[in-house]
């Protein structure tokens, strides 16, 4: 049982200091007997967070910057064609100034299936002009295809959700037509009766997509039987610095999967833990402790909310 928890460490201040206090019975239990596995490390300008790829180490994804190939294994569970690039598009909204483009929480557009497949409808003719085959996943994500995302670097949504865009946008060469559909884009939904209707009830309008997790996925690749169990629900909060809703997920996955490894770890079944934040991921399973560590963990035992503040 291998279980993954991405954005243990929120960057944002409200959470960084709601994690003193924190209470995580079953984690705090669990760690003294787990001993280190890995760590991974990326610096903050870095294409891909060192949580996503902790996830992909877990998955046997390529652990390459920028080139995490999410879309491509979607597309494969999809069932569909696996021989080209993949990216996942993101309905998005984009505060524009004179100095900085900011993009707000695309989870706060709260897009209905029936706007998100009208948008794609009405923005894949320019799509296909390029090449691109645009594929509906659910509402807040689709899927592109085509060769020129097989080895184009793109920033994590991670990076880019509260902030500005502006050092992400990808700058290479084949990247200008994916520039050139932005902008047509944003003059395209501009006028969209899918925005006009939002903004009648004031909702927040879709007037960008950004692309992320492009790639080409190996053909020998095939899932883990025993993949991770991922603690998807602390990403939100933890983007926006929600500290009550970050804790609430956190406290809930400790009572739930956390609890449920520590029994597996106590009847002698293997556990691997990962945590990991923005920058940092360390991974811990379970194996033979040499007597020093067992001696020092009876005297100084691991201390599970001090040992998030170290990602």
């Amino acid at each position: 049982m291998h279980l993954l928890i991405p954005h243990a460490a929120p960057p944002g201040p409200a959470c960084r200091q709601t994690m003193g206090s924190l209470q995580l019975p079953h984690l705090q239990a669990m760690l003294p007997q787990l001993s280190p596995a890995w760590s991974l490390s990326t610096d903050e300008d870095r294409l891909t967070p060192a949580s996503e790829l902790a996830h992909a180490k877990a998955l046997g994804l390529p652990v390459v910057d920028g080139l995490v190939p999410w879309a491509a294994r979607a597309a494969r569970e999809a069932g569909l064609a696996a021989d080209t690039g993949y990216a996942l598009l993101t309905p998005c909204h984009w505060d524009i100034h004179t100095q900085a483009v900011f993009m707000a929480d695309p989870a706060e557009l709260q897009l209905s299936e029936e706007e998100s497949r009208t948008l794609l409808a009405a923005m894949r003719p320019y799509f296909e002009e390029d090449g691109l085959q645009l594929h509906w996943l659910r509402a807040d994500t689709w899927l592109v295809a085509g060769e020129v995302l097989r080895d184009l670097p793109t920033a994590s949504l991670a990076r880019v959700c509260n902030a500005t865009v502006d050092d992400w946008i990808p700058r290479q060469d084949q990247a200008r037509l994916l520039r050139r559909l932005q902008n047509e884009m944003q003059m395209l939904l501009y006028t969209h009766p899918v925005n006009d209707a939002r903004e009648a009830r004031r909702a927040p309008t879709v007037n960008a997509f950004w692309l992320s997790g492009t790639g080409t996925l190996d053909t020998g690749w095939t899932p883990p039987a025993d993949g991770p169990v991922v603690a998807h629900d602390l990403a939100s909060a933890a983007l926006r610095d929600d500290a009550s809703a970050w804790t609430t997920a956190l406290q809930a996955f400790d009572a739930g999967p956390v609890q449920r490894a520590l029994e597996a770890a106590r009847q002698g079944q293997p556990v691997q833990l990962t945590l990991a934040s923005l920058g940092h991921a360390h991974s811990f399973h379970t194996a033979p402790l040499s007597l020093w560590t067992r001696l020092r963990r009876r005297f100084s035992p691991l201390n599970a909310t001090a040992l998030l503040q170290t990602l």
